[in-house]
């Protein structure tokens, strides 16, 4: 898989702000994606070397609007822990 096809964007949430100030970064990635492809495309955009990295897979929510039912979210995340002193800057 395309390492830029991988990794989807950063999760800019409270909750990732609380992690990153931890060294632990969240990012959608591609339903497809496994733990080694997120970290050689961690590596390969960002220039660090990924400690650990766990992938959660998040539920589509059903949703009722003006009489029709859909859906809403879904998709896979990952937490990318990195080493003390390493850092990963979103501008």
């Amino acid at each position: 898989m395309n390492t830029f096809k991988i990794i989807k964007n950063p999760r800019i949430t409270e909750k990732a702000s609380f992690r990153a100030e931890r060294n632990v970064y969240t990012f959608d990635v591609a339903e497809k994606a496994n733990k080694t492809e997120v970290k050689k495309a961690v590596f390969a955009l960002y220039k660090v070397q990924p400690r650990k990295v766990n992938i959660l897979r998040m539920k589509r929510k059903k949703v009722f609007s003006r009489g029709a039912e859909g859906a809403r979210g879904g998709g896979k995340k990952a937490l990318v822990y990195l080493k003390e002193g390493d850092k990963i800057e979103f501008i």
